[in-house]
């Protein structure tokens, strides 16, 4: 028989076996010896209370064994000699609407700007190490997108927009640890990723899709408002009367383009702020309520949100025992993110701490129409890369001496490795958003008492959070409301948040072009 029970134990119960059996089967009136195996559904992490309590959903097998059974990858056909599909972008709603459509019956041709996930690396070190950035592949261009290295959070609230199991699932299937299907906040880490991307191609590739790296798309041709083709960078071109257009949120190129052609997007709100660093031994104290965080609690995250004048400011892509990195796309600009490896063993943790922007922000940039917001956020880019001495290196501040207005007099090596340059963030950003980031580091400092130290270094600008345009589409085809066969897809177009929401739009991309397809060919 298999019964299924909610259980709260202590975290040193949760990591032993044999003791959350004992506490389960006194629990609920079961004989020990005939409790045949537990399997974790669910697992997550309360602490409110000093107890620290995790929250367990267990299905018990009692006089019953259990057979494992597991993840296995959908039956995808042979597209070689299918109908095409044109895929812009190699990220997770590419390569997802690349799998739909073979699993659904066409061929995918993957066009990337940037390099394999492997030859990205070097590029990463360059920028890294020599301040050189490559403006096909960085943190954001190359195979897998901006999550590949940039911590791999699997977490979403777009559950209403798709199957986010059946995401997670094909993730397993591809070589991701059956423990994302149970953390109430999955992640697969920036080492472990990598893997899985190159698993995913390599069965676009087998299945007989094609994906191209080193591949820019400068131009679509475009007939009686529909799609008819795209020019690469090289001068060759595809033709085509499908392209699902999955760029993601910094193509800034492909928004230009677009806006060039009158082919009509929209600005969009979005968040800017700064990336925040704390000693991790620090925020564990804070959410743990302990002097010392145990070998049975994983390094703690944290997540707050506070309403400041009538403006949203919020913590954002929040990396314990994690890193900063430099993630700008082009020369002449500075762009903070922050990752964790899959154990999350680094000494600090990092945050982005953004505040919401509305379209009369960029008022300033009016002439510029849809492109507004893009072009307030490069400003700042550019601005912070002027500071910082026209390197990688950010401009930085102690949190308190920011939050007093006080221009710090010395700082301590973080884990952004490029380097620091001591700046009034007075100066790097608009006097609104300084003000609202000072007061709201005050009333972060009034919910978690500890936070609002000297010892967290605020690094500048975090930008990148979402797309600042919207490429509009039909909510029933989603294609273009212009342009037929072009289907706007994933952050880029924004349409997605996240790995898991730009892959569930990646998946329903796929769907509508391939029905559109199918249609005329019956």
């Amino acid at each position: 028989m298999q019964y299924e029970f909610t259980i709260q134990v202590s975290p040193e119960i949760a990591a032993h076996p044999d003791r959350l059996k004992s506490k389960v089967a006194h629990k609920n009136g079961i004989p020990s010896d005939e409790i045949r195996h537990i399997q974790v559904l669910k697992r997550s992490i309360d602490a409110r209370q000093r107890a620290i309590k995790i929250n367990l959903k267990l299905k018990v097998y009692v006089q019953e064994d259990y057979i494992n059974q597991p993840i296995v990858l959908p039956e995808y056909p042979d597209v070689s000699n299918a109908p095409e599909v044109v895929i812009i972008g190699a990220g997770p709603a590419g390569l997802f609407a690349a799998l739909r459509c073979i699993e659904l019956g066409c061929k995918p041709i993957v066009l990337e700007r940037g390099k394999d996930v492997q030859a990205r690396r070097r590029d990463l070190k360059a920028i890294t190490r020599d301040h050189i950035v490559n403006e096909d592949s960085n943190y954001c261009f190359g195979e897998g997108g901006a999550g590949t290295y940039s911590d791999g959070k699997l977490y979403t609230r777009s559950k209403k927009r798709g199957d986010v199991h059946r995401i997670l699932e094909l993730l397993v299937g591809f070589g991701a640890t059956d423990q994302i299907l149970v953390e109430a906040h999955p992640h697969i880490g920036t080492n472990k990723l990598p893997g899985i991307i190159t698993a995913i191609r390599e069965k676009i590739v087998e299945r007989g899709g094609e994906v191209h790296f080193n591949t820019r798309v400068i131009d679509f041709e475009i007939k009686n408002s529909e799609i008819n083709g795209v020019t690469l960078m090289d001068g060759s071109a595809i033709a085509t009367n499908n392209v699902i257009l999955a760029t993601g949120h910094s193509a800034r190129d492909i928004f230009t383009l677009l806006y060039d052609k009158q082919i009509e997007i929209e600005a969009k709100p979005f968040a800017l702020g700064v990336r925040v660093e704390h000693p991790q031994k620090l925020i564990d104290q804070i959410q743990y309520s302990c002097e010392v965080r145990g070998p049975y609690l994983p390094p703690s995250p944290y997540s707050i949100v506070k309403q400041v004048k009538g403006r949203g400011m919020y913590s954002f892509c929040m990396c314990p025992g994690g890193v900063i990195a430099p993630c700008a796309t082009s020369p002449g600009e500075v762009v903070t993110n922050g990752w964790s490896p899959s154990k999350r063993d680094q000494p600090t943790a990092n945050s982005g701490i953004v505040i919401e922007l509305r379209i009369e922000d960029f008022k300033e940039f009016s002439k510029y129409g849809p492109l507004s917001g893009m072009y307030f956020q490069k400003n700042i880019e550019q601005y912070a890369w002027q500071i910082g001495g026209k390197t990688q290196k950010v401009p930085a501040q102690r949190l308190v001496d920011m939050v007093e207005g006080r221009i710090s007099t010395n700082l301590p090596e973080t884990s952004y490795k490029p380097g620091l340059t001591s700046a009034d963030m007075g100066v790097v950003f608009p006097k609104f958003i300084h003000q609202t980031l000072q007061d709201g580091f005050k009333a972060f400092g009034k919910s978690m008492k500890g936070y609002l130290t000297n010892d967290a270094v605020v690094h500048a600008p975090e930008s990148r959070t979402s797309s600042p345009v919207r490429i509009p589409r039909d909510w029933k085809t989603l294609e273009h409301t212009q342009i037929k066969g072009l289907y706007p897809c994933g952050e880029g177009a924004g349409y997605a948040g996240g790995i898991i929401s730009a892959a569930i739009d990646g998946e329903k991309c796929a769907q509508a072009c391939v029905a559109k397809i199918l249609s005329k060919t019956v």
